[in-house]
């Protein structure tokens, strides 16, 4: 009895053999490490970024080995390939980068909004109406309120650098599973038709 499940998403660098360890969880009542070991596709260069490997063509390949084991397939049908990428640029740079058009973004968009909503006079207004005196710089407002926007983007995004203050995933970790989740069904949808796929034979 041979039980395999397909991983969901596996990298895999151009003219690599994926092997049935490579795109799938096994478990096996005899010959684990043989049957892990067994090529199932050479990832090439014209094939993109991507290829999808299905359950079937993994069958196949242990049925060539082995026509007598009786294979059970356990979750999702096929594995997402994806090339994996060369990262010339440090990461730390890459971050920076991101880091500083975040933070030149995000403050550009705060205060046009502020701008639009006249956010100066509503402060001036309120601090009238708490105090009695005009004050063309209510700091007992401004202070308290923009101290409150980081507060509540902390909150919001629910982590503080690497810290996260509970389990639940936030809006934008949500958003980027949905991005992903969306990105893997048209990689299937568009690519497990293409038939340019070589699969090795006597590799070693």
């Amino acid at each position: 009895m041979v039980y395999l499940q397909m991983r969901k998403r596996v990298e895999a660098r151009p003219g690599q053999v994926l092997r049935v360890v490579d795109v799938t969880r096994l478990m096996a009542e005899k010959d684990a490490d043989v049957l892990d070991q067994l090529p199932v596709a050479r990832f090439t260069r014209d094939q993109g970024n991507y290829m999808v490997i299905e359950w079937m063509e993994v069958v196949r390949v242990i049925r060539e080995h082995d026509s007598t084991l009786d294979i059970r397939g356990i979750g999702q049908p096929y594995t997402i390939v994806e090339q994996k990428a060369k990262t010339r640029v440090p990461a730390g740079l890459y971050v920076a980068i991101v880091w500083i058009l975040l933070f030149i973004g995000s403050g550009l968009a705060i205060m046009n909004f502020h701008t639009d909503v006249s956010m100066k006079e509503v402060h001036q207004r309120i601090y009238y109406l708490l105090t009695g005196v005009h004050h063309p710089r209510p700091l007992l407002l401004q202070i308290p309120y923009s101290l409150g926007i980081g507060l509540g983007m902390v909150l919001f995004f629910n982590r503080l650098f690497k810290k996260k203050f509970n389990d639940e995933p936030s809006p934008l970790e949500l958003e980027v599973f949905l991005y992903q989740e969306n990105i893997d069904q048209y990689v299937i949808d568009h690519e497990k038709d293409k038939d340019r796929r070589k699969v090795p034979d006597g590799f070693s």
